[in-house]
């Protein structure tokens, strides 16, 4: 279907050469052409409902294939009667142009040639974007009420697609068109299917075969500005059509436009934009975090994807974490009173401070708002541009009221001032939950003391001590987060450039922000050794919730990595036993 052989059309043109198009059909009444079809099959032929809306075969005095003229002479030309007529069944006119479809059974079949030949039908899988080229053919008016002039000869035009949203936002309005219908023509007018088309193909052609991607239904006017034709759609019928010829069926062949359809940016009062859904986006997401227990005192890239780096004039100042697709949560202190928004940066994916990072991603600050409450306060930091979410790039999860027991083990992440090396690598350790003493527990968390710095002598590659205080065997593996300040008030176990920074715990497979790293109240008092004192994060729900909105949603509950692991278990048996020994040497 779809070949034939004297069709060599490129451009368009009026008069049809003979045999262009040799599936055209002319359907003859007692006045002579009335409407046209397409040859689908050696018996069939696919026209408008409208043009047989009786299914009375007698109303068809003659089908004509291979006819170039409708006054001179055919000698290419075959004619059949009419055994049948089949009209969709849910054609109903004059209430709606819908289903405007019907099929014709010739008397006996046709002996295809150069002149007759079938045409291929667009499937249901088929495309067509605004701007495809097709071409419709036929006899009719070439104006409005202005027939074809001796010897009416077969006319041919070319014309584009007009996507749906952008015909039903042209002269006819939301409710004529439906999905059933594929437009064509030039919005401006000048080329279009008139009276005596109806019924006739409109087609397309890809790798070789003309496709017939509609059939001459209705219009206002001919060639009207701001009225493209209207077409039955042919590939929403291939069921149906399939239904009525079982034996020898029509070739149907799929349409596949290329590029971007514009149609789908097309809006008007009655088609409003689409709405691409937006796929879920889980926060607490670390895919090339492997941490079960122990860690390492410098993180690889991609362990902690939530962190970020807050940078004033290119300089890193204070640690961050990416909470929703727009903010980044960090310590207020990082700030002055006003800061100025254009002096800040914040990078994402970023695991050196100096040295290649090829996974990150800068982003301008457009809004900086702190909040506001007695003592140690938060700040969210607005991005200029959405990031792009990778295996290096993803937000953490708040935890809103969320508990995390004494004995969970959480982490904290940052780029402590003198640690890791000549490229300040991130640095990570990981602490444990306590109970609190001294302090209330509804507004704090409290952990194992994780500032650590290594033991002169022997021992120095291998065994971590608390600051302040003798070596002592801990019950978690803990590794350095950098140095302690000065004397400037801040926590001593918030290195300069850790400020902002996270305590992290994971829970049913997602990581979770339990607390900034912030000062330290100074009248807390501290009864036992090797404690840290964070304010939980959920003080400032509601100033988080007024920001931000609704929280991103952890991924669906998985079993906890470390359970069903008895390789890990030994391992950190094994650690503990380490530790407890080289604490006995030293002493």
């Amino acid at each position: 279907c779809g070949q034939p052989p004297l069709n060599t059309k490129i451009v368009g043109g009026a008069v049809a050469s003979i045999g262009s198009w040799p599936w055209q059909v002319s359907l003859h009444g007692s006045s002579g052409h009335f409407c046209g079809g397409s040859l689908i099959n050696n018996l069939w032929v696919l026209t408008a409902a409208h043009c047989v809306p009786n299914g009375n075969p007698s109303d068809i005095t003659a089908v004509y294939l291979g006819r170039q003229s409708q006054q001179g002479s055919n000698p290419n030309q075959q004619s059949r009667t009419v055994a049948q007529i089949i009209v969709h069944p849910n054609y109903n006119s004059p209430v709606s142009n819908d289903n405007d479809i019907a099929l014709i059974k010739l008397s006996s079949a046709v002996t295809f040639n150069n002149y007759i030949s079938p045409v291929c039908l667009a499937t249901a899988g088929s495309t067509f974007y605004s701007g495809v080229d097709s071409w419709i053919t036929g006899w009719g008016n070439i104006g409005s009420g202005v027939p074809l002039p001796s010897p009416q000869n077969l006319m041919e035009v070319k014309i584009p697609v007009v996507g749906n949203r952008q015909c039903k936002c042209s002269g006819y309005g939301t409710a004529a068109i439906t999905d059933n219908m594929i437009c064509a023509g030039l919005l401006e007018g000048g080329k279009d299917s008139c009276q005596g088309d109806s019924g006739g193909p409109m087609v397309s052609k890809q790798n070789g075969r003309w496709i017939q991607s509609g059939i001459v239904s209705f219009g206002t006017g001919c060639a009207q500005p701001n009225y493209p034709g209207v077409y039955a759609r042919v590939s929403q019928y291939e069921s149906w059509i399939k239904a009525q010829i079982t034996t020898n069926q029509p070739g149907f062949i799929t349409y596949t436009s290329t590029g971007t359809n514009s149609d789908l940016s097309v809006s008007c009062t009655g088609v409003p934009p689409i709405t691409t859904p937006t796929p879920t986006i889980y926060c607490g997401q670390a895919p090339l975090n492997s941490r079960i227990l122990g860690g390492s005192s410098v993180a690889t890239a991609g362990e902690w994807p939530s962190m970020a780096s807050l940078q004033k004039n290119g300089q890193h100042v204070c640690g961050g974490t990416l909470v929703s697709m727009d903010y980044v949560l960090s310590n207020a202190a990082c700030f002055s009173a006003a800061p100025i928004v254009s002096e800040w940066t914040v990078v994402l994916g970023r695991l050196k401070q100096n040295g290649s990072n090829p996974f990150e991603s800068s982003f301008n600050v457009s809004n900086i708002t702190m909040s506001n409450l007695t003592g140690s306060n938060i700040a969210l930091v607005q991005l200029s541009t959405r990031p792009t979410l990778s295996n290096y790039i993803q937000p953490i999860c708040l935890g809103g009221g969320r508990t995390f027991p004494v004995g969970s083990s959480c982490w904290v992440a940052g780029w402590s001032s003198g640690r890791g090396g000549g490229e300040e690598l991130l640095q990570e350790l990981q602490t444990s939950v306590l109970t609190c003493e001294n302090v209330s527990s509804t507004e704090n968390i409290c952990t194992t003391e994780f500032t650590l710095e290594k033991v002169s002598g022997s021992l120095t590659s291998d065994l971590l001590c608390a600051v302040g205080g003798q070596c002592e065997c801990l019950l978690t593996v803990m590794f350095v987060a950098g140095s302690e300040y000065g004397s400037d008030g801040l926590s001593p176990s918030a290195p300069q450039g850790d400020l902002g920074g996270p305590l992290m715990c994971r829970q049913d497979g997602s990581w979770f922000q339990a607390a900034v790293v912030l000062t330290l109240n100074s009248s807390t008092s501290q009864t036992r050794a090797n404690t840290n004192v964070f304010v939980k994060l959920s003080n400032f729900n509601d100033f988080l919730t007024r920001i931000l909105g609704n929280f991103l949603t952890p991924a669906p509950s998985t079993l906890p990595i470390a359970s069903g692991h008895p390789q890990a278990h030994f391992l950190f048996l094994f650690l503990h036993l380490l530790i407890l020994l080289l604490c006995l040497q030293l002493f």
